[in-house]
């Protein structure tokens, strides 16, 4: 899978990105797994047009022991299986990683 990957995080580091993605993201069903909901104009166009069957879309972040992996494939909340779950276009990686510049400098993460 791709992903982008923040590792060698100490436990305060870790504490700290945990705590800002619970206040910033949706909640997965797993503790540590939250959800980054696409904004509508990021879609591609096959996304677009299954919005209605099989939107919202999302893109994982997992918080592990000593690290954060943000997923950079677009998954749908009501379907697993569908042409419109694909890896992040150009915009949607460029947003997931602008989120995740944006928590590293907010929490002064350095790693």
């Amino acid at each position: 899978m791709r992903q982008y990957l923040i590792d060698d995080l100490s436990p305060m580091e870790r504490d700290n990105i945990d705590s800002y993605l619970k206040r910033s993201l949706q909640r997965g069903p797993m503790i540590g797994m939250y959800w980054i909901v696409l904004p509508s104009d990021l879609l591609s166009e096959l996304q677009r047009e299954h919005v209605g069957k099989c939107g919202p879309y999302y893109c994982g972040v997992e918080v592990g022991k000593s690290s954060v992996c943000f997923e950079m494939l677009v998954r749908s909340q009501a379907n697993l299986h569908c042409d419109c779950i694909a890896h992040a276009t150009q915009e949607q990686r460029q947003f997931i990683l602008d989120l995740a510049d944006t928590m590293l400098a907010e929490e002064l993460i350095r790693s």
